[in-house]
C-alpha cells in the first residue's frame, strides 16, 4: 500500500507518516520507482501509534514500547507494564501539578471577585 493510502485509512497525514518514519517508528520499502510502500499490519501500527500519542506520550517513549509491544507477550509482559506504570504516574503527577495550578488560579479570581463586589468605604 502506498503512503496515501495509509494516511488515508488511518486517517493522518501523509507527513505523520514521514515524521513516524523520521522517529523509527514506522518502516517501508521502496518501489523501483522511489515510492514508500507499506505492509497491511502498518495500518494497525499507525493507529497503536495515534492512541500513543493521544495518551501523551513522546516519540522517545513509543520507540521504547514498541519492540515490548509487537514481541511476545510473555517475553517482555513485565518491562512493558513497568514503562507504562511509570508513563501513568507521570501522567498523574502532571494532573496533580495542574489540580494545585488550577485551585490556586481559582483563589486567585475569588479574591479578585470578593475585592470588586465590596463596596467602598
Amino acid at each position: 500500500m502506498r503512503i496515501g493510502e495509509l494516511a488515508a485509512e488511518a486517517g493522518v497525514s501523509v507527513r505523520s507518516l514521514r515524521y513516524y518514519e523520521e522517529q523509527a517508528l514506522l518502516t517501508s520499502e521502496r518501489s523501483e520507482s522511489g515510492q514508500r510502500l507499506y505492509q497491511p499490519a502498518d495500518l494497525q501500527r499507525v493507529r497503536l501509534i495515534q492512541q500513543l500519542y493521544a495518551a501523551g506520550l513522546p516519540s522517545k517513549t513509543l520507540r521504547e514500547l514498541m519492540p515490548c509491544i509487537e514481541a511476545p507477550v510473555q517475553r517482555y509482559a513485565t518491562q512493558l507494564l513497568e514503562r507504562l506504570t511509570e508513563e501513568r504516574d507521570r501522567i498523574g503527577a502532571q494532573i496533580t501539578q495542574l489540580s494545585h495550578t488550577r485551585d490556586r488560579l481559582d483563589a486567585v479570581i475569588n479574591s479578585v471577585d470578593s475585592t470588586e463586589a465590596a463596596p467602598t468605604p
